[in-house]
């Protein structure tokens, strides 16, 4: 009976080890690893490339919350005060100024004479209200041409204003009355320009292009090349002027500004008259092309 046992027991440890040889090799080549029998020897590098990140959505930061911190702690409505206050500090309060861009007197062959381009305007960044006057005339003949115009501005862009209003002819006689709208801005490169159509208590229709340029030379020397051309719709004999491009004007003006405000200058002005409006000049007796040397002061406060 004890023999029996014995042999039992023996041929139990004997049996032990041809039964754990039986098990996949698998799990000798992952210890610490428990997988099914289902499952085959490659599947933990399929698993592991299914956990890695599939985009790049993980990597990219959280979007911006909305609106402004304040937004979050606040009601609606309990900073409009606020931002009505920041906007005024910042921009929204009125201003003014008063640029005369040309105040010169013109050497010509004959008759000096004189010109001036200046504009005064007061409001805020988006609305101002905007006074423009230009002329020129001659020592010996008095006034020639002079104009004032009342416009409101509105800006319409970061670098442009459409304006619109009144303008007043003083000379040449007989006097008209305009309503006028146009735009000035700068253009890329800093070209400051302008444009404006006019249309007359007479039913005649005016345009007029301008721009300019201001060079730098240096800190305080400053080469501004400019030009203006007016047009006209129709003939005009009262006044002089003819259909199409009435006259052209071409300047170059050095200044040195002794301040920002306040600079002198000199240069050359050469005007033409251009078409029928060269034809009225010659039946007036008027000369059709100036040439002079020009000498004055640009000045803003």
């Amino acid at each position: 009976m004890i023999v029996a046992r014995f042999v039992t027991a023996v041929a139990l440890v004997a049996a032990a080890p041809a039964a754990a040889q039986t098990h996949d090799p698998a799990m000798h080549a992952m210890p610490g690893m428990t997988m099914s029998p289902s499952q085959p020897a490659d599947a933990p590098a399929a698993v592991a490339t299914q956990s890695a990140p599939a985009t790049d959505a993980a990597t990219q930061p959280p979007p911006a919350p909305p609106g402004l911190a304040a937004e979050r702690l606040y009601p609606p409505g309990a900073m409009d005060a606020a931002y009505a206050a920041m906007l005024q500090e910042h921009g929204g309060m009125p201003a003014y100024m008063l640029l005369f861009n040309i105040a010169e007197y013109q050497v010509r062959n004959g008759s000096d004479g004189y010109r001036w381009d200046g504009q005064a305007w007061f409001g805020g960044d988006i609305n101002r209200f905007v006074l423009k006057s230009e002329g020129e005339g001659s020592t010996r003949g008095g006034l020639e041409t002079g104009e004032v115009q009342a416009l409101f501005s509105h800006a319409i862009g970061p670098y442009f204003n459409l304006q619109a209003g009144l303008r007043q002819d003083f000379q040449p006689t007989p006097a008209r009355t305009y309503a006028t709208i146009g735009v000035e801005g700068v253009l890329p490169y800093w070209f400051e320009t302008e444009a404006a159509v006019f249309l007359s208590n007479h039913g005649e229709l005016l345009g007029r292009l301008q721009g300019y340029y201001d060079q730098r030379i240096t800190q305080r020397l400053i080469l501004q090349p400019r030009i203006e051309a007016n047009l006209s719709a129709q003939d005009i004999a009262e006044t002089g002027i003819g259909a199409g491009v009435s006259n052209i004007e071409l300047g170059l003006r050095l200044r040195y500004e002794i301040r920002r405000e306040f600079a002198p200058y000199f240069g050359i002005s050469y005007d033409s008259k251009i078409g029928k409006t060269a034809d009225f000049a010659r039946m007036g007796g008027n000369d059709v092309h100036n040439s002079s040397i020009v000498f004055g002061i640009r000045m803003w406060i």
